[in-house]
């Protein structure tokens, strides 16, 4: 009876402890589960599980294959975010460019199982897995920031998910056609692929479509020679010796601003033309200044054309700038010729001018000297009696006198013109004698009232003692032969006197002005020029500026499809 009541006891105080013992574990599995959900909220502060993780990840990665090496083709999702465009150069047609180029693929191998979605690593991380061998085909020189660390962005998405950026600065080719510089425009291309995997491994796409993939903001396309107006993608396939390679590209349309230009070239150019054109209202005499006008404007034309070409390639073909440049110097150098020509032509007019009117007043004392001639050769043949012929001679003394004191006022064409003057008047002489019975070689006419004192030589005999009717008999006979011809003789004689007179008050002999036109100031040229000029150059620039403002210059890229 005892020995059941202990076991009874000895059960009851087992139950006891028992239930105690349960109680106790059962409250410190209560307390530790609160405990544990607070340490997995601050297990992410614990870079013990981050090793951990990376550790796991790169055990056994092999980071010289590519993702699903030998299966399916690996895509790339390329996007970029330009944050600075420019300068772009047309002398070496290349451009300039800031740029985040983000690439995205999958890699299975990365994916893991941890407490945070995304593990954000840096550079250090980037050689130890694969990354694409993205290169940019048309690029000069690319370089990737390093200051103060490199700049790129790498992280890890749980699904194995890749986000790669990098910073850089690209120089790109942009080839430029410039026929309508300086209205042109072009399309910039920016060309990248994979260098090593064609399209069979590797297939590039962009992550945001087409055309939100590239972005540019407007703070960053503040150029100073162009507008960047838009930005377009494509995608092409490339052949080579090695593989057909997947190319994207994205074209940056740029349209270049004029200002500079007109301010610099052309308004120059239309100044230094207009001013060509002035010389157009210049007297035709004032040689000089025109001169210096048309050589001025030529030189002002070559030092703005070298100009010009400065900021261009040295392209064999000729441009919008070249054709309205080459344009104005020839109408500067039309200026130049044309004064040439106005000066050659009023030269010549005044030169046949002054040998006309020398014709002219040569001509008639030619005639007058030959008719004069003629009349004293014709007295010394019809005088073939000696007697007479020293009557003649005292007659011709007296007015040969007369006529070597006028030869002194005049020049030599006068002096030729008394001297037969003198002996006209001589037989003028011996008429008037045949009148009156005086002596004939006592007086020369009423007219002339001066003596004859002849100095006879002493082998010559004098005539004072001569009968009076044998000196009537002479002269009646010299009247009878000359006749009609001595009354010419008296009006030749008249008209010699009054033009012996004319030549003694001047020498130079008159001229026949010339034709209004010559002596004018303006030429006939010149006249024409003044409308000619500055309408062709006024339609000129009117169709010039028509053209190339109305069609569209921007450059058509080229788009395989």
């Amino acid at each position: 009876m005892v020995s059941a009541i202990k076991e009874k006891a000895s059960l009851m105080s087992f139950a006891a402890s028992l239930a105690a013992t349960l109680s106790y574990f059962l409250c410190m599995t209560v307390g530790r589960a609160e405990p544990s959900g607070g340490n997995k909220k601050d297990e992410k502060l614990y870079p013990e599980n981050f090793t951990h993780i990376l550790d796991s990840l790169l055990d056994g990665y092999d980071n010289r294959l590519r993702p699903g090496f030998g299966g399916p083709v690996t895509e790339v999702k390329t996007d970029i975010y330009v944050t600075s465009f420019g300068p772009v150069s047309d002398v070496e047609m290349e451009y300039t460019m800031d740029v985040f180029f983000r690439q995205t693929w999958v890699d299975k191998r990365l994916k893991y199982e941890g407490p945070v979605e995304i593990l954000r690593l840096n550079n250090l991380m980037v050689t130890k897995v694969w990354t694409p061998d993205t290169f940019f085909r048309n690029g000069k020189k690319s370089v990737s920031h390093t200051m103060t660390a490199p700049n790129k962005l790498f992280r890890i998405m749980r699904n194995g998910t890749i986000l790669y950026t990098m910073r850089l600065t690209i120089i790109a080719e942009c080839p430029m056609r410039l026929v309508n510089f300086p209205m042109d425009g072009h399309a910039c291309p920016l060309k990248f692929g994979s260098y090593a995997y064609p399209k069979t491994e590797i297939m590039y796409s962009w992550t945001k479509g087409p055309d939100q993939s590239v972005e540019v903001p407007e703070e960053s396309s503040s150029l100073v020679q162009y507008d960047l107006v838009g930005q377009t993608v494509s995608s092409e396939t490339v052949k080579s010796i090695t593989g057909e390679y997947i190319v994207m590209t994205v074209y940056f349309h740029l349209k270049r601003k004029m200002g500079y230009f007109v301010i610099q070239t052309y308004i120059p150019c239309i100044m230094t033309v207009m001013l060509s054109q002035v010389s157009f209202w210049i007297n035709k005499e004032s040689v000089p200044a025109r001169t210096v006008f048309g050589i001025t404007t030529v030189l002002t034309m070559t030092t703005l054309s070298i100009s010009a070409r400065h900021s261009l390639p040295k392209v064999s073909y000729a441009t919008a700038m070249d054709w309205f440049i080459a344009v104005c110097f020839a109408f500067v150098f039309s200026a130049l010729i044309e004064f040439a020509a106005v000066n050659y032509f009023t030269n010549t007019i005044v030169i046949k001018g002054k040998m006309n009117a020398s014709n002219v007043c040569s001509q008639p004392q030619s005639s007058s000297a030959q008719k004069l001639k003629d009349d004293e050769e014709t007295i010394q043949k019809v005088d073939t009696n000696s007697n007479l012929r020293k009557r003649v001679n005292c007659a011709v003394q007296p007015d040969s006198l007369k006529g070597m004191k006028v030869q002194q006022r005049s020049n030599n064409d006068a002096t030729t013109k008394v001297s037969v003057a003198g002996q006209m008047h001589s037989a003028v002489a011996i008429q008037n004698t045949s009148k009156s019975d005086v002596n004939p070689f006592s007086s020369f006419g009423n007219s002339n009232q001066e003596t004859c004192t002849p100095s006879v030589p002493p082998s010559t005999p004098t005539l004072d003692n001569q009968d009076p009717e044998h000196s009537k008999t002479g002269i009646t006979n010299l009247h009878h032969l000359l006749g009609a011809k001595l009354q010419h003789i008296q009006a030749v004689s008249s008209s010699s006197e009054q033009s012996a007179e004319i030549s003694s008050t001047s020498s130079v002999p008159p001229v026949k002005p010339l034709p209004a036109s010559s002596n004018s100031g303006t030429s006939i040229i010149d006249k024409y020029a003044r409308i000619l000029f500055p309408a062709i150059f006024g339609v000129f620039n009117m169709l010039y500026w028509i053209v190339y403002l109305s069609k569209n210059t921007m450059e058509k890229k080229i788009d395989p499809g």
